[in-house]
């Protein structure tokens, strides 16, 4: 099998990517750790793998950065090439469904602590977990990490290697309970090396080539562009439409938000969700600290009787700006003509001008939350 760093600079050579000092300082610490693995295993021996001793397990690696660096590509080109069964690769959000459903099972039995026996199955004929898009948007995942986390690479010998859009200090920041996630960070820091990827070149936002992010009237043939924009994003197959992932994120107050598409930082909500239900600032100040794209689909055109309407969007395009969240709609007119009559007219000439600044390849160019 080709090796790691042997895949990623014929990449290179051929065009497909561009030079980055970030991504290749990242393809040789994988192609590293690759033989790192390969040399724990080969000196347990024989004997050991049949007794059930586990390798010490070598650093892990977790590698975070905007949206479109390349951190996915690499995670690829590490598994495919990583030439050892005992691996896995997961998207994160997915693990951690099956993590919670693994524990509710084990607390039937009434044994005690049930993250023990939970990580010595997960890490079951594991020696590598690999996963996508690592991100803490509920007080559930982040209370159990740190010792679920701890038991994986301490006990059970697994080598952890993640992405992520954040950096480890930046996970789950403003959590409800957030004092009992930090040990988790100091578990990253200490056993994975961070790698951060902010390179010049945003390959996702390529994916678009060139597509509206503005997309009207309302119909099918508008509801099919944005969806096309959600698997070109995200890479989704689109033939596996029904199985996209959901989630639920933590919005404050003890209340959660259902997010029915949630996948690689892209959340995909319908007008009515966001904009017609008693919402504030903090629900979605809480998407665009989650999400460096935000789909919004059934955008109609309001008049007097939908100003409250009007003004939660306006809350919304304020919060999804200023963290600098790519927008992509299917709405009824454009942005000049979404609200022409009614109460605080004057005050969304401002929501125009940012509808249409989002729109905007500078605006796109810009990273999730950059200033």
């Amino acid at each position: 099998m080709t090796g790691m760093l042997n895949r990623y600079e014929a990449l290179v050579a051929t065009g497909e990517l561009r030079v980055d000092p970030e991504q290749a300082a990242a393809a040789e610490r994988l192609d590293r750790l690759q033989r790192e693995m390969y040399k724990a295993r080969s000196s347990t021996g024989l004997i050991g793998r049949l007794l059930g001793k586990k390798p010490l397990p070598p650093r892990g690696v977790y590698m975070w950065g905007g949206v479109g660096r390349g951190k996915s590509m690499l995670m690829d080109l590490f598994h495919q090439t990583l030439d050892i069964t005992e691996k896995k690769r997961v998207h994160f959000h997915a693990f951690m469904l099956d993590v919670h459903a693994l524990l509710r099972d084990e607390r039937k039995n009434e044994t005690g602590d049930p993250i023990p026996p939970v990580a010595a199955q997960i890490a079951r004929n594991v020696q590598c977990l690999a996963f996508d898009e690592m991100v803490v948007n509920n007080s559930a995942d982040a209370m159990i990490m740190s010792r679920l986390f701890t038991h994986l690479i301490v006990n059970e010998g697994v080598t952890i290697v993640t992405t992520s859009n954040r950096a480890p200090s930046q996970l789950y920041k403003d959590g409800l309970n957030r004092e009992h996630f930090l040990p988790f960070i100091d578990l990253i820091e200490q056993e994975l090396d961070v790698m951060t990827l902010n390179g010049p070149t945003d390959y996702r936002l390529a994916r678009l080539g060139g597509m509206p992010t503005w997309h009207m009237p309302l119909g099918e043939p508008t509801t099919q562009q944005a969806r096309e924009a959600f698997y070109r994003l995200t890479d989704y197959p689109p033939e596996d439409a029904e199985h996209v992932p959901s989630t639920e994120i933590d919005v404050g107050g003890g209340r959660t938000l259902f997010v029915p598409k949630s996948l690689k930082g892209v959340g995909v909500f319908s007008f009515k969700r966001l904009c017609s239900e008693a919402r504030g600032a903090s629900d979605y100040l809480a998407i665009a600290r989650a999400y460096h794209t935000v789909i919004v689909v059934g955008i109609p055109k309001m008049g007097p009787d939908r100003r409250n309407e009007a003004a939660r969007f306006v809350t919304l395009i304020d919060a999804l700006y200023e963290n600098k969240v790519k927008l992509i709609v299917a709405a009824d007119a454009a942005p000049e003509e979404l609200y022409e009559a009614g109460s605080g007219r004057f005050e969304f000439e401002r929501t125009v001008s940012r509808l249409n600044e989002m729109q905007s390849a500078d605006y796109l160019a810009l990273g999730h939350g950059e200033s």
